[in-house]
């Protein structure tokens, strides 16, 4: 034990092993399949992280606005989380469902005070995609019914399936759609889909849904919808857009799936997003902050819709005690913490230094969002998305060590997703350099 100690302390630092971005690239392309891409003309290589900090090979420190698209809600490394994780890592590291384990029951039953309504029965897997494609099958068996709605912005995953079920144009890859999906307009106020302005549309957009309902009234299943759209550009629908989707899905007994992986635990505000909105969906799915970066996911249903699912279905990672325990974790970190209201309270103030920039570079078309979860559009004079200028922003914004997301059908939307630990006093160093780019771009720079 003395030699693996001396070892260790001989051992060179994390950034003095790394082969250097050029390298990572070289390897990248010659051995990862090309769809997987990467931000940044200049990216850097990551090597280490620590709460609200990411850090290169070179040593330098980014202050992280996008937590791995909003997985590290408690930040990276979280001392609490990895010293529960690495102590179970030395218990127990993985069995399977077939055997009895008490961390994953406990999760189910904390899951189950948490989740709105009466959803109460979880089944766990490994990532969101599968999570979705779990719930919709459930959805399926449930109803009797085949046929499936999504909102045309959303995005729920890459599966064969979940890839059929978005509708966000630049993840639409497949050229051979599963059958049975047909899409609504989402409440894209900004850019209506319909050419309307809210409030006087008297939300269209839901006429239009029931429409497409109507071809075929006894035939859907399901819709999945995310309460917020993450990828699609961080669309919030008006307040009273789920309340009369909701009494418009029940007329039709068309079961509402809430995909809740990216805007889960107190990422917006509150536990979870369609808390804002006052309503219980009949299936929810899970994934990302739920165990702060490891690979976990689950769905949750009423007990009469979860008694549908008893022929044998399984995860193989479903039951691992280490994801279990890291979403354990997950959940005392946030009660302890009270995220939500940290997120609400540093998120309302970050909307509102967001929109004094707006009324200074006219490049900021709209600010919208919930919580810590927040975008701001960036258009040109005649409101096209600036992609171009949005590039430019994040490149600047990285190399001046703060790091933000880039979403929307134009990719010009920028996205502000931080850990929810951060301070305001990491607000105000985000925004400083922020309006340094918006300045730059306004000079031509």
């Amino acid at each position: 034990m003395q030699n693996n100690v001396a070892y260790i302390k001989k051992t060179p630092s994390i950034e003095t092993q790394c082969c250097g971005p050029e390298e990572i690239l070289r390897l990248k392309q010659s051995y990862l399949i090309p769809c997987v891409y990467h931000f940044y003309k200049k990216p850097m290589q990551l090597v280490r992280g620590n709460m609200q900090y990411l850090y290169d090979h070179t040593g330098k420190r980014y202050l992280d606005f996008f937590a791995g698209v909003s997985v590290a809600n408690l930040g990276h490394c979280n001392p609490e989380v990895t010293e529960r994780v690495v102590e179970q890592l030395r218990t127990l590291q993985h069995t399977t469902s077939i055997y009895l384990t008490q961390p994953v029951v406990e999760l189910a039953r904390r899951l189950a005070e948490l989740t709105p309504g009466r959803l109460q029965k979880t089944f766990f897997c490994a990532s969101g995609s599968e999570a979705n494609e779990g719930a919709v099958l459930l959805a399926q068996l449930y109803t009797k019914r085949k046929g499936l709605l999504a909102l045309s912005h959303g995005l729920h995953g890459h599966t064969k399936l979940t890839l059929g079920l978005t509708g966000l144009l630049f993840w639409k890859i497949d050229p051979y759609p599963c059958e049975g999906i047909s899409f609504i307009p989402s409440p894209y106020c900004y850019r209506c889909p319909l050419g309307v302005s809210y409030p006087s549309c008297n939300l269209e957009c839901i006429n239009e849904a029931e429409k497409v309902i109507k071809r075929n009234p006894e035939g859907y299943a399901a819709i999945i919808a995310e309460p917020i759209h993450g990828n699609g550009g961080i669309i919030v629908p008006p307040k009273e857009y789920f309340p009369r989707l909701k009494k418009l899905l029940d007329a039709y007994g068309i079961l509402f799936v809430a995909d809740e992986v990216q805007t889960g635990f107190s990422r917006t505000g509150k536990m979870f997003a369609v808390e804002h909105w006052n309503i219980e969906p009949d299936i929810m799915t899970l994934s990302k902050a739920l165990t702060n970066g490891f690979p976990g996911a689950a769905f949750i249903t009423r007990d009469e819709i979860a008694s549908t699912l008893t022929r044998p279905y399984a995860a193989t990672w479903g039951s691992n005690p280490v994801m279990a325990t890291a979403g354990l974790a997950t959940l005392d970190v946030i009660k302890t913490l009270n995220l939500e209201y940290r997120s609400e309270q540093l998120g309302a103030y970050l909307i509102d230094q967001l929109l004094l920039l707006k009324q200074k570079y006219s490049i900021i078309g709209d600010v919208r969002g919930l919580g810590l979860m927040i975008g701001a559009e960036l258009v040109n004079e005649n409101k096209s998305p600036a992609a171009d200028q949005t590039d430019f922003i994040l490149e600047y914004l990285k190399d001046h060590g703060i790091l933000v997301g880039k979403t929307g059908p134009g990719r010009n939307v920028l996205t502000f997703q931080p850990p929810l630990i951060i301070t305001k006093e990491d607000v105000q160093e985000m925004l400083e350099v922020l309006e340094g780019a918006l300045q730059a771009v306004q000079k031509g720079i």
